[in-house]
C-alpha cells in the first residue's frame, strides 16, 4: 500500500503563523478513518452519505473536482494526488476562518472536521469560536461534545415516514473522540 506523499510539503498561512499544508499526520489520521489500513480503490456508494460517490481516504464530490463515478477503479497514485489536492483545498477554506494562530495539531483536527463535514460547518462551529479566542482546550473538545456534554457531529438525516430524522452514528462519535483526543495531545 502506498502511503500518503510525505515528499510534498506545503504551507498555508493560518492567522499570520506558517503551517503545514496536507501534514503526513493528517493524511495518515484521514486514512484511518476514511479508509482503515488501504485506501479504497474503487469508487463506492457511501451508504451513511447518501450514496454520495467515496473513493480513497473519503474524496466525494465536495472536496474534489474530478469526477467521482461509482465502480470507476482508481490506483494509489491517482489517490495520493487527488487527495493531496483535495486537502490543501480544504485547509485554503479554513485558514481564513482562524482569528488566532492555532498549533498545527489544532488545524489538522479541524481540518480532518471538515473534510468530514464540510469547512463552512467547521468554520461556523463552536469549537471555530473557541479557537478564534484562543480557548484551544475548549475549541478541542467542542469538536466531539457541546458544552452540555452532549455527543455532537455524530449524526446523520434520514426520512423516516416523510419527516428528516437525526440517526446517531457510533462510528462518527468514535472518529470526533479521537479528533478530540488528539487534538488536545497535541497541543497542551
Amino acid at each position: 500500500m502506498a502511503g500518503p506523499n510525505r515528499n510534498i510539503v506545503a504551507t498555508v498561512v493560518v492567522a499570520g503563523a506558517t503551517l503545514v499544508a496536507g501534514s503526513p499526520f493528517l493524511m495518515s489520521f484521514l486514512q484511518k478513518w476514511e479508509s482503515g489500513k488501504a485506501r479504497v480503490l474503487v469508487v463506492y456508494a457511501d451508504k451513511l452519505a447518501g450514496d454520495l460517490p467515496t473513493v480513497c481516504d473519503g474524496l466525494t464530490r465536495h472536496v474534489t473536482t474530478t469526477p467521482i463515478i461509482v465502480g470507476e477503479v482508481w490506483s494509489n497514485e491517482k489517490c495520493e494526488a487527488e487527495e493531496a489536492a483535495a486537502v490543501i483545498r480544504v485547509q485554503a477554506q479554513l485558514a481564513p476562518c482562524f482569528k488566532v494562530a492555532p498549533p498545527q495539531v489544532v488545524f489538522d483536527m479541524a481540518t480532518s472536521h471538515a473534510w468530514n463535514v464540510g469547512a463552512s460547518s467547521t468554520c461556523s462551529s463552536g469549537a471555530m469560536a473557541a479557537f478564534n479566542r484562543g480557548d484551544f482546550e475548549r475549541g478541542c473538545q467542542r469538536l466531539s461534545r457541546g458544552d452540555d456534554g452532549r455527543v455532537v457531529w455524530s449524526f446523520t438525516s434520514k426520512w423516516v415516514g416523510g419527516k428528516k430524522v437525526l440517526v446517531f452514528r457510533q462510528g462518527l462519535a468514535n472518529r470526533r473522540a479521537d479528533e478530540t483526543k488528539t487534538c488536545l495531545e497535541g497541543w497542551s
